[in-house]
């Protein structure tokens, strides 16, 4: 029972960060940086690594990189969330397990920030075949750094109310 409530649970977390996503896309952003994002999605999947661990996170990553691409029809646009995702996944989870004494999920999220906008600046100098890009990067961090305080504050309410609500139970499964 608990596996089918695991699985009902990662799908439709992969949907709301699918669903958000899609709105952001939507959201013009005033900032003359291709391929900026606010990374609101980001939220979902650090409330994913909190409640059900890294394999859960990365596959709600993967899942909603490769669902965007199918929905929106962007190949390009895949391998730079795909990388994002891959990297801020894996450095939140280092960090939750790592500096859970020591930082909010803000903290966390910042963490997370920095290393999905690396995966997006490597991807991209891969793709353009100019180390150039890399001089993105900067605006690209301090962009970050605004949107991904709101995510970890976001994400600070949501999950404490989540605990409260007896939600959390499920963190029990980490790992799994």
């Amino acid at each position: 029972m608990r596996d089918i409530k695991k699985i009902t649970n990662i799908g439709l977390l992969t949907a709301m960060a699918l669903a958000i996503s899609l709105i952001e896309h939507m959201i013009p952003i005033p900032v003359p940086i291709p391929g900026a994002k606010l990374g609101f999605s980001n939220m979902i999947i650090l409330l994913t690594l909190y409640f059900y661990g890294l394999k859960s996170a990365l596959l709600v990553g993967i899942l909603k990189s490769f669902l965007l691409m199918l929905i929106t029809g962007s190949v390009t646009a895949f391998f730079y969330s795909f990388a994002g995702a891959i990297l801020a996944s894996i450095s939140m989870g280092l960090s939750l397990k790592l500096l859970n004494k020591f930082s909010s999920f803000i903290g966390i999220s910042e963490i997370g920030a920095f290393f999905h906008n690396l995966g997006q600046i490597l991807v991209a100098a891969v793709f353009m075949g100019n180390i150039k890009m890399l001089i993105y990067f900067p605006a690209l961090v301090m962009m970050g750094v605004f949107t991904s305080f709101f995510v970890g504050l976001s994400v600070n309410y949501v999950a404490s109310h989540m605990d409260k609500l007896n939600i959390g139970d499920i963190k029990n499964e980490k790992g799994n």
